[in-house]
């Protein structure tokens, strides 16, 4: 392999002129495959550099509009009965604010940044779906303007960025107002949830070789808790995103109490989603904390393993919390003592993290540099905020506070301390790295004193506020209540405030320009992301490290001078791939290499077409959407049929003599990875689904059990539903069999065995088209009707994908892009086979088996 050792001193080149002009021919040669086109092609760009400084950038456009609308909003409170804007602009301008700052800002931002970093500090050349990146980059983009530009036609979301209903239902909000922001939000959330894959996927399977997890930078432990919980956590809104489109465009009940619905159930989904965010922005937020702090105090991070466990924790615990946001509304007790204590909980591991950060400033030596001053206030405001969090999470004073202004005042200090002051540490330590320059430390020392003090003079004495009794979401109050002093403090310091990010913007801009050229590796790191050049070649690394240590920059300082010299692996490019380690998610080991696809329109492509959809089903324009929805599918088929490459195309014979397989080689490639992780975001779904049907028969007051005649409990349409689950299975295991050929090595009839699989999928949709017309379904009349509608919705879906992907292998087959040498795409598809099978079970179980077991206890 060309992971061996590095030459010793004295044997590579000649002279240092050599090794110069060495190490310019690698570069040439490397970014003849691995660079950037410009003009117009620039919108092809795939690379992850690329990619993630465009979500930083367009995180921090976001920022500014959103940043605006909070000095609106503290305009018109900053006096008793003012009328700076009428109830209805502040109702527009309150909700894009949380709106625009948590799914337009936040998220975003934290993945723009993993996505830039992640694999240069794990060693890699780029992340292993580099289009999936692209196409996430452009779903936000495009979901960001659709919402945004609601503002300028005067359309924007009114009902609060939580979305309650009924306020949010056509019968209180008719306008395309809620709209909006359920189209936009769930086209943005397809960019976090793909991120959420790339990025786990990536470090499991795409890390230096040596780097285990022990091994494994803090960072990227951060990274991975939070991308698996953008996987768990965000389908639940997506799915009651779509519920509430439905329900506003179609009529269909799930939330309207007198047809058999809940508005609790909205809640439930929403902070079934809300509360994990809350965590999904604060992790990658004190990864960035615990990779700088150990730098600055000049020695490792104390607790290593302790911080990684807390993370991991932090993670599963914060799914249990989302009740404690629902105290108010009449849930049982022994369910407000059981969150209650889940909520106190979550402050244990978080503990931890404070405690290792406060060890390894006592044990070390800080430097307090620009980044440092930052990570200084966070952790005196976050700690602040966590107080607050636990006071909320005891059931009698939440009732007491709830929905007030110190209810603002705790969410500001956990997420703008928590979140905000670690990101701006964070691009100070790393604008060297994006640009080779460095920031002014007296404009970026100015900024963080304005911020410090204007965010706390706006909202500690926001807490006073909500204890006085001010509730939020209101446009204005009558004087005399006590609020007119404390309001003024608080719009005073948001301009204080504002005007310190004002002070770092323009530090972040003119640095470009005017910023002093920052030595390599100017902060003395340990980490391989400084072992590139600054700023960053398209391809990272000449050479790929391995590494021994966590630190290997500390134990080995002239490590990216090797690099770039080629002393490292995979450092050939006359075959004119691009390519990367696949490697052990445990140890670390050398798998297999992965060959990444280039440049494409395909994403971009893709991303305007499915933006197209979202634009039409705010037209009402149906027909329209569905041949913008056809549009996106070609585009999607295009991009599968060359997301694999031909043997030909990429013949072994062109890889290092010793060098691993390429991936499409093997059994084990980075996509069924992939799809696992797609396959669990996509069950998450599911499984919300699955919950709100079991609730609305438990617990919606109105709930109109089916009469035991019903299409879909006797009859013909249950019937015909067990024949699609059959007709799928049988599906499944045809393409399993076609696998097991492929282990075996067998390829003979492989064609073939794919054709069938795609013809039994094609006989489970036509069996479960004629469930819809045989069950008689009214989704317009009942709940139960309309979940049942969507329930046989998911499966059609899901089943029809899984005809129209075996028949694409098939055809694969036929040009030679599958077979014994490339073999692992069926096993790919497989995956989906299987889950659409069991999830078409689980949804024959919901709508026959559990009915009828329903009526024999009684329960109807």
């Amino acid at each position: 392999m060309s992971t061996e050792p590095l030459p010793a001193a004295g044997a590579g080149p000649a002279s240092a002129a050599d090794a110069v002009a060495e190490a310019e021919r690698l570069h040439d040669a490397f970014n003849a495959v691995w660079g950037n086109p410009g003009g117009w092609r620039a919108l092809t760009i795939v690379n992850h550099t690329t990619v993630g400084l465009r979500f930083l950038l367009t995180g921090l456009g976001f920022f500014v509009v959103g940043g605006i609308l909070a000095m609106l909003v503290r305009s018109q409170l900053a006096l008793p009965g003012h009328t700076f804007m009428t109830p209805e602009v502040y109702a527009q301008v309150f909700t894009m604010h949380g709106t625009v700052m948590m799914f337009l800002f936040a998220v975003p931002m934290m993945e723009g940044l993993a996505v830039y970093l992640l694999p240069k500090m794990l060693g890699a050349r780029d992340l292993v779906f580099p289009r999936l990146s692209a196409l996430g980059y452009w779903c936000y983009l495009f979901g960001g303007l659709i919402l945004v530009s609601s503002l300028f036609l005067g359309l924007a979301p009114d009902a609060g960025w939580f979305m309650y209903v009924p306020l949010a239902g056509s019968t209180y909000t008719p306008g395309p107002n809620s709209d909006f922001w359920l189209l936009g939000i769930t086209f943005v959330e397809i960019s976090a949830v793909s991120a959420g894959v790339e990025l786990a996927v990536s470090i499991l399977r795409a890390r230096a070789p040596g780097m285990s997890l022990e091994k494994m930078p803090l960072y990227a432990w951060y990274i991975l808790v939070m991308a698996l919980m953008i996987v768990v956590g965000f389908p639940p809104l997506i799915l009651g995103s779509i519920l509430l489109e439905l329900e506003r465009a179609a009529g269909m009940p799930f939330f309207e109490v007198a047809r058999g619905g809940d508005p609790v159930l909205w809640q439930h989904l929403f902070w079934l989603f809300g509360h994990p965010e809350v965590y999904i922005i604060f992790l990658p937020a004190a990864g960035i904390v615990s990779t700088l702090l150990p730098v600055f105090a000049r020695r490792p991070a104390v607790g290593h393993a302790w911080v990684v466990v807390a993370v991991v924790s932090t993670g599963f615990i914060s799914f249990g919390l989302w009740v404690h946001h629902m105290f108010t509304v009449g849930i049982p007790q022994l369910a407000q003592a059981f969150f209650s204590a889940a909520s106190m909980l979550v402050a244990v591991p978080t503990g931890v993290q404070v405690f290792s950060w406060i060890a390894t400033l006592w044990l070390g030596r800080p430097v307090f540099h620009v980044p440092m001053l930052w990570l200084t206030g966070f952790l005196v405001i976050f700690v602040a905020g966590g107080l607050t969090g636990v006071m909320l999470a005891l059931v009698p004073f939440d009732w007491q506070v709830h929905d007030s202004q110190f209810v603002v005042a705790h969410l500001h200090y956990v997420l703008v301390g928590g979140m905000l002051f670690p990101l701006v540490a964070g691009l100070y330590y790393w604008l060297p790295h994006f640009s080779g320059r460095l920031p002014s430390a007296a404009l970026g020392r100015t900024g963080f004193w304005l911020v410090f003090i204007g965010f706390n003079l706006t909202f500690l004495v926001m807490h006073w506020t909500g204890l006085l009794g001010m509730p939020r979401r209101v446009h204005t109050y009558e004087t005399g209540l006590g609020w007119d002093g404390p309001n003024l403090l608080s719009s005073i310091g948001s301009f204080v405030m504002a005007a310190g990010i004002v002070a770092v913007l323009c530090d972040i801009v003119l640095h470009f320009r005017y910023g002093a050229r920052a030595r390599p590796n100017p902060w003395n790191a340990g980490t391989l992301e400084w072992a590139t050049a600054t700023p960053p070649s398209p391809y990272n690394f000449v050479s790929l490290p391995a590494v021994q240590d966590r630190h290997p920059l500390w134990s080995n300082p002239g490590l990216g001078d090797d690099l770039a010299r080629g002393h490292g692996g995979l450092a050939l490019i006359d075959h004119g791939r691009r390519e990367t380690w696949g490697t052990d998610p445990a140890s670390g080991a050398v798998r297999e290499i992965i060959h990444l696809p280039g440049n494409s329109w395909l994403p971009f492509a893709a991303a305007l077409l499915i933006g197209g959809v979202c634009i039409c089903l705010l037209l009402r324009a149906y027909p329209l959407a569905a041949a913008f929805t056809l549009g996106s599918l070609a585009v999607l088929l295009r991009w599968s049929w060359e997301n694999g490459t031909h043997p030909l195309a990429a013949p072994d014979a062109r890889t290092a003599p010793g060098d691993p397989p390429l991936h499409s080689r093997t059994f084990d490639g980075p996509g069924l990875w992939g799809m696992a992780l797609t396959l669990l975001a996509n069950g998450a779904l599911y499984l919300s689904l699955l919950f709100g049907w079991l609730y609305l028969w438990t617990v919606a007051p109105a709930w109109q059990a089916p009469p035991p005649d019903h299409g879909l409990a006797a009859g013909k349409g249950a019937g015909l539903l067990l024949a699609a689950a059959l007709a799928l299975s049988a599906g499944t295991l045809v393409l399993r069999r076609a696998v097991a050929r492929l282990r075996a090595g067998i390829g003979r009839g492989l064609g073939a065995l794919l054709a069938l699989a795609a013809l039994l999928g094609l006989v489970h949709c036509g069996l479960l088209a004629g469930v819809f017309s045989a069950a008689g379904l009214a989704p317009t009349k009942t709940a139960h009707d309309a979940v049942s509608a969507v329930m046989l919705g998911y499966a059609l879906v899901h089943g029809a994908l899984a005809a129209l992907l075996a028949a694409l292998q098939a055809l694969r087959v036929r040009f030679g892009y599958v077979g014994i040498e490339a073999p692992y795409e069926p096993l790919v598809v497989s995956q989906w086979w299987h889950y659409s099978a069991v999830t078409l079970w689980a949804s024959y179980a919901a709508l026959v088996w559990f009915p009828a077991v329903w009526g024999l206890g009684g329960g109807a």
